[in-house]
């Protein structure tokens, strides 16, 4: 038993001394294996995760720069407008709009809501999915949205000039006896805020817009100056942080020598303004700041078109490459693009990085690099052609129909 006892000893000792035990190598050996499926597995998903956003990305631009080569035609519902009546898109739906009254209509051709009324010379303004219709020099303004009538303003004066916000509220230029005023309105005709302008103090109000929001609005006046012609660019703030200001002023900028004759809000903290020789941007939800200028020498813009992130100028063009051109400015006033086109445009329509130009008897969808997407020939001639949630399906209003072209 002794030596018995002794071997016990002896061996305890040889295993502290690691002589006779090896689990510390089989420890380390297991450790290792772990550390090496850990890898294995981290690489895996990595490579799972690097394939999935390939296919992902294969896939959006496939559709992105997807091209039609046809369109289908379906005829939703037969409607009747007057001959003097015109069209316009708001939201998705279809406004038809004259001296008499508007109606709303659906991608079905359904009648949403109308409205009735007497003006001389009807005038429409819309933003987001709303609308104001107003009498140029007449006193009432009626506003909507795609649900139906919100009300209707009795401006008393005589209308120079209206926009509206997203919101439903509406800025309106009335003539007065000797100043001009600006007023702002609710959509049910409670008046919010005005100020008056006289030509020898500010200048006449040229044109005025009102941002999304409402919180902003944008004036240009124009006066003389040693006789000459000077244009500002006044911006009014009439959220809390234009409360504390003479008549809610917050920002503005001076041209000499050129008409501003166009301002205009693309988004809240985004506005431009063009002259005869350049186009301004300004940022700034709050006090907008002038961001950019490009000049544009002496070539006359022909018509101007914008969304929330980017401002269309179009120019003619006498050059083998199109009879028009297309120069496309994005938010922070940078030129993006410059394309040409032949046909002889009725609406130019950004929607998302899709360019929608059209007439009553054809069309071209170009992508925000310019590469044509689709050109091709209306069935019937067409007044409003509205784009849709569905990227390759579009509303087409008719002098009869109401039609659904699918692009294939």
């Amino acid at each position: 038993m002794a030596e018995v006892k002794d071997f016990i000893s002896y061996a305890k000792k040889l295993n502290n001394d690691g002589d006779f035990d090896d689990s510390s190598e089989k420890q380390a050996s297991y450790k290792e294996k772990i550390r090496n499926h850990k890898l294995k597995v981290f690489f895996r998903t990595v490579a799972i995760a690097l394939f999935a956003v390939f296919v992902v990305a294969v896939i959006y631009i496939s559709w992105r720069d997807k091209e039609y080569s046809e369109a289908v035609i379906t005829v939703e519902a037969t409607i009747t407008n007057g001959m003097d009546s015109r069209v316009i898109s708001l939201g998705d739906c279809a406004v038809q709009y004259s001296k008499d009254g508007m109606s709303c209509l659906n991608s079905t051709g359904q009648q949403v809501w109308n409205q009735t009324y007497e003006m001389q010379n009807p005038i429409a303004h819309t933003c987001k999915t709303m609308m104001a219709v107003g009498d140029y020099n007449g006193h009432h303004i009626y506003v909507s949205d795609t649900s139906g009538s919100l009300g209707t303003i009795d401006t008393n004066l005589p209308i120079r000039d209206f926009c509206v916000s997203a919101q439903g509220v509406v800025a309106a230029v009335l003539d007065g006896t000797d100043v001009t005023w600006i007023y702002l309105y609710d959509s049910t005709g409670n008046t919010l805020a005005s100020f008056k302008t006289t030509m020898k103090d500010s200048g006449y109000p040229i044109s005025i817009s009102l941002s999304p929001n409402a919180e902003l609005l944008c004036v240009s006046y124009l006066y003389p100056e040693d006789g000459a012609l000077k244009t500002s660019v006044a911006f009014f703030n009439f959220g809390s942080v234009g409360q504390n200001s003479i008549d809610n002023y917050a920002s503005g900028y001076d041209y000499s020598d050129i008409v501003v004759p166009y301002v205009q809000f693309m988004n809240p903290g985004a506005a431009f303004a063009v002259s005869d020789d350049r186009i301004m941007f300004y940022s700034g939800d709050q006090k907008p700041i002038s961001q950019a200028e490009n000049l544009l020498g002496e070539e006359e813009v022909r018509s101007v078109y914008f969304s929330d992130s980017y401002v269309g100028l179009v120019f003619a063009n006498s050059t083998e490459e199109g009879d028009y051109r297309l120069e496309v400015f994005d938010a922070s006033g940078e030129k993006i693009l410059t394309t040409f086109f032949d046909i002889g445009y009725s609406e130019i329509l950004f929607r998302e990085k899709d360019i929608i130009i059209y007439n009553e008897d054809e069309c071209i969808i170009k992508d925000i690099n310019g590469r044509n997407k689709y050109v091709g020939k209306f069935t019937t001639p067409v007044r409003a052609m509205i784009p849709t949630n569905v990227r390759s399906k579009y509303m087409l209003v008719t002098a009869t129909n109401i039609e659904t072209m699918n692009l294939k």
